[in-house]
């Protein structure tokens, strides 16, 4: 079996990956599948972390704008919703034999750990996934930004934002046919072209730290253990 390059990853979900496309809540089949897939990454011999969304449950701001709900409430219900997909997770995750820890950065004390830095290290050096729940704890700051944030704070080798497409492009495939995929990109030139695959904020901060991103579809199977094996998948975004 081939071994990961990386020694730790994190692996940033979005809540769409929880049920199939475009639907609402967990799908069990589709949830199952997520965790076969992560158990198959821990196979491969890296640290795993995990940063869950809650698209598939509310997005704080859009729900706002739709809604008398201040924008605070509403991405807090959001910080929430990323916590039953982790509980989720985790009891599936285990189910296959595989440790994992959720790690909150709000208080749920009656479901999950506080995230805590170093406890969160342990648990990667002890096998354990550590699913990271929560976002930041802080509204107006998006789960792609808590992402990086954790990356950094972990210091891990790789972030890989698993999403519904094929990685980086030069414009929004679903409307125009002729967008370019990129195999590669510099953090800079991501931002310098306005492309809004992953807020800026996250493309920065894990340019600061030099942690490169990796953008894959996270409905393709073997995507994630093909990315972690060096092999060419969605876009890599680097220094340039």
């Amino acid at each position: 079996m081939a071994k990961s390059k990386y020694n730790r990853v994190l692996l940033k979900l979005s809540g769409e990956s929880f049920c199939g496309p475009g639907e609402f809540g967990i799908d069990g089949p589709s949830l199952e599948s997520l965790a076969n897939r992560i158990s198959e990454l821990c196979k491969l011999g890296p640290q795993v972390a995990v940063v869950v969304g809650a698209g598939n449950f509310i997005r704080g701001e859009s729900f706002s704008r739709a809604s008398h709900i201040p924008r605070n409430t509403a991405d807090y219900m959001g910080m929430l919703a990323t916590i039953i997909n982790a509980c989720a997770l985790q009891e599936t995750l285990e189910k296959s034999g595989q440790p994992t820890r959720v790690l909150s950065a709000i208080e749920v004390s009656a479901m999950c750990e506080p995230f805590i830095r170093r406890r969160a290290i342990r648990h990667l050096e002890l096998g354990r996934v550590a699913i990271l729940a929560g976002g930041t704890g802080n509204p107006f700051f998006t789960t792609d930004t808590c992402a990086a944030l954790r990356a950094a704070e972990l210091e891990a080798d790789l972030l890989i934002k698993a999403t519904k497409v094929d990685g980086v492009y030069s414009d929004d495939p679903e409307k125009n046919p002729d967008a370019k995929l990129f195999e590669t990109i510099s953090y800079d030139d991501l931002i310098n072209k306005n492309l809004r695959i992953l807020d800026h904020s996250a493309v920065s901060l894990s340019r600061d730290n030099n942690i490169p991103i990796i953008v894959l579809n996270i409905f393709k199977k073997g995507n994630m253990a093909k990315a972690l094996c060096g092999e060419q998948v969605g876009t890599l975004i680097r220094s340039s």
